[in-house]
């Protein structure tokens, strides 16, 4: 029996008539052909006006839900089932998305007892009273910025809090005018790589290194170089004895194998890119987070002429706020700026002045000197339940950073190694997908954003797992 349908928030009363005959023909409940009673008696059944019936069947007929068979009057019609549409044909891959998209590794799905693999936050080490306060404090000011002609390189108070910190804290040589705030570290290689490089031109960088950091200079076209790094990372001796355009390191802790790099090889680096005219992008990602002893200056400091270097507050203060940066020489952050409007406005200002007061009245450095006890305190967690459950692994200790390098014994695959741990509900990072291979198997343990006894814990399921190589 046709009845009306409980009727829409503001909906004309002849269009909840037309939805509720459309809805009973097309569930079935009015076949095809059936002949629809005269406007009035239909009126009458639905408890409308006959002017409201006549709207109702006017739209459907439009729509092909009703028809006219000459002395049988108006009929249903069930229009059959739509073809579903083709899947539309994507244009052409430009050159740098297939080098882009060119043997990307897929991520592993699924929930995990203790999950060791890097990139993780560690919410309970942030700031949160002191970053709420500045936000708070700056909302105002960020809306009465809205309308105005944004800085590209970031508003000028942050920038010289951010310069400030670099010269204090880092042993930088910068000045404000040669820092661009950004969204991280991977948009700033972005930008770079798209500004500096492109097929012909060549850029090196360490084996193994981070995967981000390869996929945005080789995205390019430009050749990649890659130099070996050992115990002291950057093996300096092996650069190639030819031109480049930029060097990308990481001296202050090695990503992944967190080993620090010491004077003579710093000073080696500088002195082969000023022979050949290479501009050294400096990634000081682990800077705010060395747990045993004070921080190494960074390179800039010794070549700022010839340096990038390239930051975040993200991993400390808040990562849902994107806080990076770069120091350049200012023709650099010239062309920079230049070129920014094209990919984007920069970071959001409220942030930006956030950062800014967050960094100039001392609470960041502060709130390192409380965190490094407690990520510090992790680590050695971690490294002493390795040597219980697995010893004859051999993890290096970090001096810096959020995870653990762990060189496999002989015989061992990293693959083997990660697929079996899954299976015993435990996720590690293996380290062929970080760098496409080219040196010994590894594996990689994030520990800062776990407490004890889920580091304790998930070593002990790793032992169980891993007693003997898997095939």
């Amino acid at each position: 029996m046709l009845r009306l349908l409980d009727a829409h928030p503001g909906e004309a009363l002849h269009t909840r008539v037309a939805r509720s005959l459309r809805d009973a023909v097309t569930r079935g409940l009015i076949p095809d052909g059936t002949r629809l009673p005269g406007h009035r008696p239909l009126a009458a059944r639905l408890g409308v006006s006959r002017n409201t019936v006549v709207d109702a069947l006017t739209q459907l007929q439009s729509e092909g839900y009703l028809g006219v068979r000459g002395r049988s009057g108006t009929v249903i019609r069930v229009p059959g089932p739509a073809a579903p549409p083709p899947d539309a044909a994507a244009p052409p891959l430009s050159a740098w998305a297939t080098r882009v998209l060119r043997g990307q590794p897929g991520l592993p799905a699924g929930g995990y007892a203790v999950d060791f693999r890097v990139g993780q936050d560690v919410p309970e080490l942030y700031p949160e009273a002191a970053w709420t306060h500045a936000l708070a404090h700056r909302a105002g000011e960020a809306g009465q910025r809205a309308g105005r002609h944004a800085d590209p390189l970031g508003p000028l108070e942050t920038r010289r809090a951010v310069a400030a910190y670099l010269n204090a804290e880092r042993g930088a040589r910068v000045t404000p005018d040669m820092v661009m705030l950004t969204a991280g570290t991977q948009a700033a290689l972005d930008a770079l790589a798209r500004v500096f490089l492109e097929a012909g031109r060549g850029a090196v960088v360490e084996a193994p290194t981070y995967a981000g950091a390869r996929a945005a200079l080789a995205a390019t076209g430009a050749g990649v170089w890659s130099v070996p790094v050992d115990e002291s990372g950057l093996q300096t001796d092996a650069l190639p004895d030819a031109d480049a355009t930029v060097v990308y390191v990481t001296p202050g802790c090695q990503y992944p194998t967190t080993a620090t790099l010491p004077a003579p090889r710093r000073h080696a680096l500088i002195t082969w890119a000023r022979r050949r005219g290479a501009l050294i992008l400096e990634d000081d990602y682990a800077a705010d987070l060395h747990h045993t002893g004070r921080a190494p200056a960074v390179l800039q400091g010794l070549a700022p002429e010839r340096t990038v270097l390239l930051g975040t507050f993200s991993k400390v203060l808040a990562p849902a706020t994107r806080s990076g940066f770069l120091a350049a020489p200012r023709e650099v952050i010239r062309i920079l700026a230049a070129t920014r409007t094209l990919t984007d406005r920069g970071p959001g200002t409220l942030d930006a002045l956030a950062l800014g007061d967050v960094l100039a009245s001392g609470a960041y450095t502060r709130h390192l000197r409380r965190s490094r006890p407690i990520i510090r305190h992790r680590h050695e967690v971690l490294l002493a339940a390795l040597a219980d459950h697995l010893p004859q692994w051999s993890a290096r200790p970090a001096s810096a950073g959020l995870h653990v390098y762990v060189p496999l014994p002989p015989g061992w695959r990293a693959a083997a190694v990660t697929g079996h741990a899954a299976s015993h509900g435990v996720a590690l990072t293996p380290l062929e997908p970080l760098t496409g291979g080219g040196h010994g198997p590894a594996v990689l343990l994030a520990f800062a954003h776990l407490p004890i006894d889920a580091l304790r814990d998930g070593v002990q399921r790793l032992g169980v797992a891993l007693r003997s190589p898997p095939a």
